[in-house]
């Protein structure tokens, strides 16, 4: 897979086979969290439903680890944003260093915008 690229954007744009992976890997993390927290989430209701004193305590910690997973979520979609938006920027500079090495060879010059 390592090399591959991949062109499922609608501009053409390609995407290295290392990003791709890079995505699978956090997309996978993200749903295991989130499976974590519907457990979590459903165990608290109940905790809350029983109206037990020990089980509302037990809440707390439920929550705070639920809002730890929230936290872990936000920040892999953080990092899986910002390794998009670099492939992207090295797929563009890699267009206008191919259009511009094919401008050369035929003779014409390729003025960058300022």
């Amino acid at each position: 897979m390592e090399g591959d690229t991949y062109s499922g954007l609608d501009n053409g744009t390609q995407l290295d086979g290392k990003v791709v992976q890079i995505f699978q890997k956090s997309f996978v993390q993200v749903q295991n969290i989130l499976d974590q927290n519907r457990l979590l989430i459903n165990e608290i209701n109940q905790n809350h439903e029983s109206k037990i004193p020990d089980n509302l305590s037990r809440n707390v910690g439920l929550i705070r680890e639920l809002n730890n997973n929230i936290r872990r979520v936000v920040d892999l979609y953080a990092d899986l944003s910002s390794t998009f938006s670099k492939s992207m920027d090295t797929s563009s500079e890699e267009d206008l260093s191919v259009a511009m090495r094919s401008d050369a060879k035929a003779g014409h010059k390729r003025n960058r915008p300022v």
